[in-house]
């Protein structure tokens, strides 16, 4: 479990793909010395399992299945990255529960800057992760838990301040770049309880 709250951006260091399987290497000096192998640490929203680390580096494994759902197929050396290590039980909740499963993913659409100190990002998205989202409610984009202003069947928006732009990923994303989306995880147990409903 993970608050969205993003502790370090990393960079991709080293990619390497053995057979089905594609192990990232990402340069993260500040965790690299926090981190244990088999700890859970999320990409960009992805919660995956370190398997291996240096002084200044962690990698981490992924299957076909995750870079085809995630927007982690796309990354190539150089590629800045969202980590957050798991919460802890005995941690604040800065932002909200987010699991590190991917629902989907979404594509930057538009970006309205204010005079570059602030900036509404909106994006385009499948209507079945939209039902999830509520305005004044939470999403997980990149991992990085944000307040949803606009929410439309198949679009929303966030709004960023300068610290968010500047100290994740967020701040690199040009139009049409695709971001992963984890909706938030009560609304989904509301929805599954509506339809549960149904059944009797």
């Amino acid at each position: 479990m993970f608050s969205g709250i993003v502790e370090s951006l990393g960079t991709v260091a080293k990619i390497v793909r053995d057979g089905e399987v594609y192990t990232f290497e990402i340069e993260t000096p500040a965790l690299a010395q926090e981190v244990n192998v088999s700890d859970s640490v999320a990409i960009n929203g992805v919660c995956l399992t370190v398997v291996s680390k240096s002084a200044t580096t962690l990698s981490f494994q992924a299957v076909p299945e995750t870079l085809s759902r995630t927007n982690l197929g796309e990354l190539s050396e150089g590629s800045p990255v969202n980590l957050e290590r798991a919460l802890a039980v005995n941690a604040r909740l800065g932002g909200h529960f987010v699991s590190g499963h991917v629902d989907g993913q979404a594509t930057l659409e538009s970006i309205v800057d204010h005079n570059g100190e602030c900036a509404d990002y909106y994006f385009r998205i499948d209507k079945s992760l939209a039902k999830n989202m509520a305005s004044k409610g939470s999403v997980a984009v990149d991992g990085v838990s944000l307040t949803l202003v606009r929410c439309e069947p198949e679009l929303f928006s966030v709004a960023l301040i300068p610290f968010t732009l500047a100290a994740t990923t967020l701040g690199h994303k040009k139009i049409g770049d695709k971001v992963n989306i984890e909706t938030d995880i009560l609304s989904k147990y509301v929805q599954r309880l509506m339809e549960a409903q149904e059944w009797n």
